[in-house]
């Protein structure tokens, strides 16, 4: 009897030990399979790739997240990301943006960096831009704004009003330079935030120079970009021609700015006008009207504007391109000088060939 008891006994621990050993081992297994959910590089990131960067639209589902990082061979795992995607709630927090990657990531730093919104920032230049079309189509290509919506905002009529703007003018608020902004930017943001950086601009120092030049904010963009066209070479003669222009403005006398007609035109290829080019019919030939064009004719870079409002007080009336093409330009007094350095650079042009 007692060694059956014996047996007994020992077969029921022996059951229990094995029992207890499948337990551990299974919740072991259970816990490194949490582990591996969690904590394992989740992330294919080649040693070859310094960087990769996601961009997530705004609007997007959890769904087109995972599409996005699926389809930049990014996620080793799909199911893991999934899953813990859905404990941390981060597939009904979907935050847009550009989204850096520079390490091998496992989930949990992948779902955090995502659902924190923590993205990194684009730096957006724009620059040597003629047309509010080309601002659009510049800073369309940078940030989730496209195009059409950002020339469409800033054209709209309501909008120009309240800020006493025309179309023609309107892309006098926006000021060359590089910013940064955040890449899921919409044409209403990226526009606000110009026209803080033009309210800062225009700061109490060069707002009491513009009334000494007897110049609007406007106006003063205008002349800057025809300042801009006239003379891109060299900087330093750019307040003498804004003096130039000044004294035209003084008098009441036509600009007769060749970049203008150029502009109206719309041909920018074009590096002789030529005596038919004058009259071309448009608001923006300065050759048939009096006083500035309705707006600018490019976008006027902190430089020109800066040279209009600290233009020299001079007493010159004409300009004309030095036959040296150094860049500079022969000033004038009087419509004689003038003729005589016409015809100089008319038959530098002429030696060299330049017809049109």
């Amino acid at each position: 009897m007692r060694k059956r008891r014996y047996r007994k006994k020992s077969a029921l621990k022996k059951f229990l030990i094995a029992f207890f050993v499948i337990i551990i081992l299974g919740g072991g297994g259970l816990v490194y399979e949490l582990y591996s959910r969690v904590y394992q590089t989740n992330i294919l990131f080649t040693k070859d790739a310094a960087e990769k960067y996601i961009y997530i639209p705004t609007n997007s589902d959890f769904s087109q997240v995972v599409t996005i990082l699926s389809e930049n061979g990014l996620l080793l795992n799909i199911n893991s990301f999934e899953w813990l995607a859905k404990q941390k709630k981060y597939n009904t927090n979907i935050k847009p943006g550009r989204y850096r990657i520079d390490r091998a990531l496992n989930n949990n730093e992948l779902v955090n960096l995502l659902r924190s919104g923590a993205q990194t920032p684009i730096r957006v230049t724009f620059n040597n831009l003629r047309t509010k079309e080309e601002l659009a189509g510049k800073v369309g290509s940078q940030i989730e704004a496209d195009s059409l919506s950002i020339i469409g905002y800033i054209s709209d009529i309501l909008f120009q009003k309240k800020l006493g703007l025309t179309d023609d003018n309107i892309a006098c608020i926006f000021l060359p330079n590089t910013y940064e902004f955040y890449w899921n930017t919409s044409a209403e943001e990226f526009t606000n935030r110009m026209l803080d950086e033009y309210s800062s601009f225009w700061h109490p120092g060069r707002k009491e120079q513009a009334d000494n030049i007897k110049l609007n904010y406007h106006e003063v963009s205008i002349l800057a970009s025809i300042v801009e066209k006239e003379q891109s070479v060299k900087l330093d003669e750019r307040s003498d021609i804004a003096g130039l222009y000044l004294n035209r403005l003084k008098k009441g006398m036509k600009l007769q700015s060749d970049p203008t007609v150029i502009f109206a035109i719309g041909d920018f290829s074009i590096r002789r006008v030529l005596k038919k080019d004058l009259k071309f019919v448009s608001p923006y030939n300065t050759y048939m009207n009096t006083g500035l064009p309705p707006g600018p004719i490019c976008l006027p870079s902190i430089n020109a504007i800066d040279a209009v409002l600290n233009a020299v007080e001079n007493d010159y009336l004409f300009m004309c391109a030095k036959e040296d093409f150094s860049g500079y330009h022969n000033f004038a007094r009087n419509s004689r000088e003038h003729s005589r350095n016409a015809k100089k650079y008319r038959r530098a042009l002429n030696k060299r060939k330049i017809m049109r």
